[in-house]
């Protein structure tokens, strides 16, 4: 009857969600940001929850999540791609990454004008590809294709490059949490990334729906907050 006992509450902790397992598809940094705060309060929440981290293309983790192998990924999207379901929480600036001794370093923001003739490195690995398609498409703009060149290095020793003067890169606000010597950030005026939660509207995991509905409220909760900041500042945020 003990066994018994202990099964059945065993059993009520993984359909309350209080014990079980999430898996997570990353593209964000985890060094601040929404996401940061968000997997934090969760673990304080559900010590008993194990989290587990891929990092990934959008595309993979988008496959992931339809074979069941993720339960949630975090991605930048403004619509639920097909058989998904999908929620935005919170948005991020964007940055432009450049050398400390470089002349715009001297601004505090920077326009895409000021980028006309630069040269940029970016990462063979993700975001990479995205970055650059982002560089292409708001350069062309000013009827200018820029000058991106890929690395075959990650993140850390592509701000390294950057310290050289081999190029400036585009990175989000999350990002920016993260110092590396010989490196800035600077804001891209008017520049913001829209980040979903996308999941299978099928799974039924208990502890994934524990955490959506954190992030519902805690995104709710920084709404106010932006919004109330907006008003304060009396101007309009891009």
């Amino acid at each position: 009857m003990g066994q018994i006992d202990r099964a059945a509450k065993l059993a009520d902790s993984f359909g309350s969600g209080s014990v079980g397992m999430i898996r997570f598809g990353i593209f964000s940094s985890l060094s601040s940001g929404f996401l940061a705060n968000l997997l934090r309060a969760y673990e304080h929440q559900n010590a008993s929850v194990r989290l587990e981290f891929v990092e990934g293309a959008p595309a993979e983790h988008i496959a992931a999540i339809r074979h069941y192998q993720l339960d949630i990924a975090f991605l930048t999207c403004t619509a639920a791609p097909p058989y998904c379901d999908s929620e935005h929480l919170w948005t991020e600036r964007v940055y432009v990454v450049l050398p400390e001794a470089d002349d715009l370093a001297r601004k505090a923001e920077i326009g895409w004008q000021d980028l006309y003739e630069r040269r940029f490195i970016v990462s063979r690995m993700d975001p990479g590809p995205e970055i650059h398609d982002y560089l292409v498409k708001h350069l062309a703009r000013l009827g200018h294709r820029p000058s991106v060149e890929y690395c075959a290095v990650g993140r850390d020793n592509l701000m390294q490059l950057v310290s050289f003067g081999k190029g400036l890169t585009l990175t989000s606000e999350a990002t920016t949490g993260t110092s590396f010597p010989g490196v800035v950030y600077r804001l891209l005026s008017g520049e913001v990334l829209p980040f979903c939660a996308v999941w299978a509207p099928q799974n039924d995991n208990p502890a994934l729906r524990r955490l959506l509905s954190l992030a519902r409220v805690m995104a709710r909760r920084a709404g106010r907050c932006d919004s109330t900041t907006s008003t304060l500042t009396a101007g309009p945020m891009a």
